[in-house]
């Protein structure tokens, strides 16, 4: 019960105090993100793991001026693929046969279908497929956060445009999709702190097919 006790603890986080994570538990959470599964275990997105304070003051107008992004730790920001290419596919692909050490043709058949399949599609088509990709890898990366009772403020209020300029995603291939900024809770300062935590009932969410 562990785990459960601790997703029981976490909330979104209103208000960060400004203490520095341990190197430690960021490397742990860094470490889900890296093991989120992924469609085909492309793993088609990056993380930027922010530390510097002016480029976490510059975004935070940017992010409805949000206190928690210019007084978290550490502030992640996934960047999805904006596109499937040829050459990114082909990368993971043969990164999978030098770990696995070997070749497999039903492996190999499979890199040709997405080869066939992934590029030649809209771009804003791929972009939101990779984005999906990084949510997985994001939902990951707030449940390891709690484990290491470590704060975290899922966001998407921002703007996408104005992030990629900051960080010059464009020009890497990327597009931001969603931040998550880590750090310690304010609580004389956080209105949520206190609140219970409200959810559908097991009923209500849940359809079991017996």
């Amino acid at each position: 019960m562990e785990l459960l006790d601790k997703l029981e603890w976490r909330y979104a986080t209103k208000a960060m105090n400004g203490q520095k994570i341990p190197q430690e538990k960021i490397d742990n959470i860094i470490e889900a993100i890296s093991l989120a599964p992924t469609s085909s275990g492309l793993q088609p997105f990056e993380v930027y793991v922010i530390t510097n304070q002016e480029v976490k003051d510059k975004i935070k107008p940017i992010a409805w001026n949000q206190s928690v992004v210019s007084d978290c730790s550490h502030l992640l920001v996934f960047a999805a693929w904006d596109t499937y290419t040829e050459e990114r596919i082909n990368k993971m692909f043969d990164l999978v046969n030098e770990v696995r050490g070997f070749k497999n043709e039903g492996w190999d058949n499979y890199r040709q279908m997405l080869l066939k399949g992934y590029p030649p599609r809209d771009p804003e088509v791929n972009f939101n497929h990779a984005a999906k990709q990084a949510y997985i890898a994001f939902s990951q990366a707030i449940v390891a956060a709690a484990f290491e009772e470590v704060d975290a403020t899922p966001m998407e209020g921002f703007d996408g445009n104005a992030l990629d300029e900051i960080l010059s995603l464009r020009e890497k291939g990327l597009r931001s999709c969603v931040l998550l900024p880590l750090g310690y809770r304010d609580i004389e300062n956080d209105w949520l702190v206190n609140l219970k935590k409200v959810r559908k009932s097991r009923e209500n969410l849940i359809t079991e097919v017996e």
